[in-house]
This record gives C-alpha cells, sequence and structure tokens, in this order.
C-alpha cells in the first residue's frame, strides 16, 4: 500500500499528488479486503440506497475515467450514466463481482497513473467544465484526492455497520 507517512523533506508538487491519490486508491482497496459478496453489495442507508461498497469502487473507477478520458482527453463519454439515471454506475456495481470491480478499479487506476506521467500539471483539459473553464491536469488530480478520500470515508462507515471491521 502507497503510505503518506513516510514523506521525506521535499517532494516536487507532482509526487505529492500522484502519492496521495494512490494512497486514497489504495486505501479504498484495503477497505474492501475480505468482504463477502453479500456484505458488498447492502444498501445500508434508508435515504442513500446506492450507497453499497461495490457502488462505491464502481463510482471511483468511472470517476476517473470521466476526469480524465473525457474532461482531460476529451474522449467521448461511454460512461453507463444517463441524463435519467445519473448515478447508474452506483446501481448496477451490484450487477458484478466485487472482485470483478476492483481489478477493473486498479486496471484504469494504472492506465491513469501513465496517463499523468506522460503530460504537465499544466496541460489544460481539453473539455470545459460546467463554468466554461478548462481545468488543469493539476485541478483534476486535487479533485480525485478530495473525491477519493471522501468516498474512503463512506466505505468506513459501512464496512463497520456490515462487519465491524475498522481501521486501514
Amino acid at each position: 500500500m502507497t503510505r503518506t507517512s513516510d514523506t521525506p523533506a521535499a517532494w516536487d508538487e507532482r509526487t505529492q499528488l500522484t502519492t496521495f491519490l494512490d494512497y486514497a486508491r489504495d486505501t479504498a482497496l484495503a477497505k474492501c479486503e475480505g468482504i463477502s459478496e453479500e456484505n458488498a453489495r447492502k444498501a445500508l442507508l434508508p435515504h442513500s440506497p446506492l450507497m453499497t461498497v461495490s457502488g462505491l469502487i464502481n463510482h471511483l473507477r468511472w470517476v476517473e475515467y470521466y476526469w480524465f478520458r473525457v474532461v482531460f482527453l476529451g474522449e467521448e463519454d461511454e460512461g453507463p450514466w444517463t441524463e435519467e439515471d445519473p448515478d447508474r454506475e452506483m446501481r448496477v456495481a451490484v450487477d458484478f463481482p466485487l472482485p470483478q470491480l476492483l481489478d477493473e478499479y486498479a486496471a484504469h487506476s494504472a492506465r491513469h497513473r501513465d496517463l499523468v506521467a506522460a503530460h504537465s500539471l499544466d496541460t489544460r483539459a481539453a473539455r470545459p467544465v460546467r463554468d466554461g473553464l478548462k481545468v488543469d491536469l493539476r485541478w483534476i488530480l486535487h479533485h480525485l484526492v478530495e473525491e477519493t478520500a471522501r468516498h474512503n470515508g463512506h466505505l468506513d462507515i459501512l464496512r463497520e455497520m456490515l462487519d465491524g471491521s475498522t481501521g486501514s
């Protein structure tokens, strides 16, 4: 697992951003270790029926896809969501085995790691975000660190509610 506690005296900005994103990714994967298929698919929150361990992992995989492939590179959006069902990636996750979702998330993360290494942090996205601004790769990395860390908190809560697991 990538750790952020063994921080050298001086890391450059790219190393800081990619290390924190890798740490957050690794934490999400660690939160899923040893969970049963049944528990991975359980929705425990009455007002958030899509919030399952499987749904969160699939969401993280597709969030990275969207920001790196669609926004940054400008590729066609082939995500599972629709205007009628904007959270579909979380809904359909329960139809797939958790190991498959974890493998897909790890594989996509590796491809995105290579993409980040090949571009300057100052490179602007091909597509604008909602306000018309074309963010740079640096902004996207900051956003993904925040997004992944926030969902790791959700995974923490779900795991403790499901089977009492805490830590990592």
